[in-house]
């Protein structure tokens, strides 16, 4: 390790010009993206549930199960089109669209001529977004312990730099639509002035309110509605919350909730001050305890680690990169994650009209972005992605009933959090056909399961759903006795012979299987019931090698592969999971490689770069991993506040890149399954050297890890007791564990030298 580490932060010379530049933090519910102009300071306040009625709130899916033998008869009997009219008609419907809230509009501040050694900055392990010159300095959080939005401005003691503030909340932000019922007022309390903005959608009954409690030192308060002027103050503590909510609100509640927050004054420190640092305090017992819980030291150049994010970004080669985009990609996530997981946007914007409804996306974005959930040592994610998931199990029942007429659940391809319900669907996107959306969705719940070595009863549960969801859908055989999905889908690709809707996706495949199997994994105390489910899949046919030698997306005989395509759906058996491998499953692993060497990138999505990369790394190609990282980091894709974009050149603000590359390069250093390590798999150019601290296994082990060419030295510490099979570019052995005794690994003559 170098003389200063990784920098676990970034910073700018200047403020913030554009929405997508500002820097962020949020806490899975709360978001603020903030500008740090001492001149006109904004910060833009999102929350989770905000989701505009479009009319799909009272949306249902299509009742389509009458049709469904129909369907199956025409598609098995060769129709190539039959799926295109297994539909009720409808035109496509997007889900909710997220927006922004408010701004938080602070005029005044440093005049332009006094903004002398101006620097804004986000701290990864602590939240603060901080922007500050010669006499002015904010600084704001969003607490994880307290779930409130505080922005703390100061100025100086000396008069010339006391501060002199208009602030309002202006729901005005781009995309803003003009029938929005607005009504702003402002009160004078004991401890300033209190803020209100209620914002009620048209034609809705729907609404949401946002509260701001003004705490100024010193000075004079005076109320301009629907703002408030500060004159002559030392600073000002500001603390805000939003609610969604049907209806009308009364704000007396959500106000007192906000002066309880408040901290008595003493002689030592002003209230501001004092509630300021109780309640960072209190956050940061959270916050930073999950995000330093894993680590990764490149050993990069400590004057490019210095530098300004933009500069760094530059620098598309240097380790110091790819530090500081593992580092910002786990604070993004962290901070992204907790009533729900992040949507496409991660838990931000500053536009009211998102790309594709900022949803969450469930046929890849979803599911890459939570990635480094388990091994990355973040159930913070992954119980965000559970509370998403138990939301919505009616929804899913639904869907199963309507759609199939089966018991059990289904997952839709897109949900705005709201509602779970399948309704985003037309002919070039048959995502109602779609029945593996479930299986991806739990699998980080089961990662989560293997890595504690407990069986979470709700996952077990929804489990057994998933399950009896196959246990009606897989009626059909084909010649050989096989059973066949039917209809399948492989997300969002179509044969080059036929439409989107076909038989025996590959994807459709490998989900059923594992989900039947995990579930029979996870129900030991019913052996009837897990037998059945265990023969089920077996029944499923193999995957299919296509005349090009890899594996088909298509098993089915007659269907031909689209290879330039951003979804790598196919090879679902790959990653995830761990179907296909090139040591248990060689011959199937080698077809899936070559699958993945005819892929196209088609649009240059972010996320079918790193989708490569992770589906590279499970086939330990590190030349591909850093091909696809290098599309990326040479694709200009990250804002100067280090959130991506969904294509090159900073292209449709996107989280995908940014909370996905740190699971790309643990992937790339350490994989797990419950019985195997394989350590440096795929091993980027980018990274000749280097740590990498605190990775879980899913065998129940902690991780830490030293390579340098030539070198390689591994610290396991296990929870369990077993034996795991482990594989480096050495060769094979196989390791025992004992819960406790950490093991001390040295692979330069591939022996354990120590047991501690």
């Amino acid at each position: 390790m170098t003389a200063n580490g990784p920098v676990h932060g970034t910073w700018e010379p200047h403020p913030a010009a554009r929405w997508e530049d500002g820097y962020l933090s949020g806490n899975g519910r709360h978001g603020a993206l903030v500008f740090g102009d001492p001149a006109g300071d904004r910060v833009v306040v999102t929350h989770h549930t905000l989701v505009r009625p479009n009319g799909s709130e009272h949306a249902r899916p299509p009742q389509l199960a009458d049709q469904l033998a129909d369907l199956q008869d025409r598609l098995l009997a060769g129709d190539l089109t039959a799926a295109e009219s297994f539909t009720d008609g409808r035109e496509l419907q997007w889900v909710q669209p997220f927006h922004p809230a408010f701004q938080v509009r602070l005029t005044g501040g440093a005049p332009e001529g006094e903004r002398r050694d101006y620097r804004r900055s986000v701290d990864f392990t602590s939240g603060v977004v901080e922007a500050a010159c010669e006499g002015w300095r904010s600084r704001v959080f969003v607490s994880r312990s307290d779930d409130v939005i505080v922005q703390y401005v100061t100025g100086s003691h000396s008069h010339s730099h006391s501060l002199a503030l208009d602030i309002d909340l202006d729901h005005r932000l781009p995309g803003a639509p003009d029938e929005l019922g607005v009504g702003r007022s402002v009160v004078r309390i004991p401890e300033g002035a209190l803020l209100t903005l209620r914002v009620g959608y048209p034609d809705s009954d729907r609404a949401y309110t946002g509260v701001t409690l003004v705490v100024p030192t010193g000075g004079a308060t005076t109320l301009t509605p629907p703002g408030v002027r500060i004159e002559g103050a030392e600073g000002v503590l500001l603390l805000t919350r939003v609610d969604r909510h049907v209806g009308e609100l009364g704000t007396e509640d959500h106000a007192r909730a906000l002066r309880d927050l408040l901290s008595d004054a003493d002689d030592k420190q002003p209230q501001g001050e004092r509630t300021y640092r109780d309640l960072l305090a209190r956050h940061i017992s959270l916050h930073r305890t999950a995000y330093d819980r894993v680590t990764l030291d490149l050993t990069a150049d400590d004057t490019e680690r210095a530098l300004p994010g933009t500069e760094l970004l530059a620098r598309t080669k240097s380790p110091a990169l790819l530090e500081r985009l593992f580092a910002a990609g786990r604070y993004h996530l962290l901070s992204a994650s907790g009533l729900f997981p992040p949507r496409l946007t991660g838990l931000w914007t500053g536009d009211w009209d998102t790309a594709w409804s900022g949803a969450f996306t469930n046929d890849a974005n979803v599911n890459l972005q939570t990635a480094s959930a388990a091994a990355g040592a973040l159930p913070e994610v992954t119980e965000a992605l559970a509370s998403l998931i138990h939301s919505q199990v009616d929804n899913w029942r639904e869907n199963a009933r309507t759609v199939f007429g089966a018991r059990g659940v289904m997952a839709p391809a897109h949900t705005d959090g709201e509602s779970g319900l399948t309704y985003h669907f037309s002919r070039e996107y048959p995502l109602h056909l779609w029945t593996a959306g479930a299986d991806w969705l739990l699998k980080p719940l089961v990662d989560h399961d293997d890595t504690e070595g407990v069986h979470d009863p709700r996952t077990a549960a929804l489990l057994a759903e998933v399950a009896l969801f196959y246990e009606d859908f897989l009626t059909r055989t084909d010649a050989d006795g096989h059973l066949v999905v039917v209809p399948s889908y492989s997300p969002e690709n179509r044969p080059a012979n036929a439409s989107w809707g076909a038989v025996n996706a590959a994807m459709d495949l490998s989900a059923a299987r594992h989900a039947l199997r995990t579930a029979a994994d996870h129900h030991p105390g019913d052996p009837e019931r897990a037998a059945r489910w265990r023969a089920l899949a077996d029944r499923l046919p193999p995957h299919r090698v296509n005349a090009d030698g890899a594996l088909a997306e298509w098993a089915r005989p007659g269907l031909d592969d689209t290879y330039d395509h951003r979804h790598l759906s196919h090879l679902y058996g790959v990653w995830p999971l761990d179907e296909i491998n090139p040591y248990d499953t060689p011959d199937l692993a080698a077809a899936a490689y070559r699958a993945l060497q005819l892929r196209g990138a088609e649009n240059d999505s972010a996320h079918g770069h790193l989708h490569h990369a992770l589906i590279a790394a499970r086939l330990r190609d590190g030349e591909r991993v850093t091909q696809a990282l290098g599309e990326v980091l040479d694709g200009d894709f990250f804002h100067a506040s280090l959130m991506s974009a969904h294509y090159p050149r900073r292209d449709v603000y996107n989280a995908d890149a940014a909370h996905t590359l740190p699971a790309v390069l643990i992937e790339a250093l350490v994989q797990s399954t419950p019985d195997r390590l394989v350590l440096l798999p795929a091993l980027p150019a980018a990274c000749p050297t280097g740590q990498l601290r605190g990775v879980r296994t899913r065998f129940g082990a902690e991780v830490d890890l030293d390579w340098a060419p030539g070198q390689l030295r591994a610290v396991v510490r296990p929870t369990r007791t077993h034996r795991i099979d482990l594989r480096t570019s050495s060769g094979a052995r196989t390791l025992d564990l004992v819960a406790g005794e950490d093991r001390v690994l040295s692979f330069e003559t591939f022996e354990t030298f120590e047991t501690r």
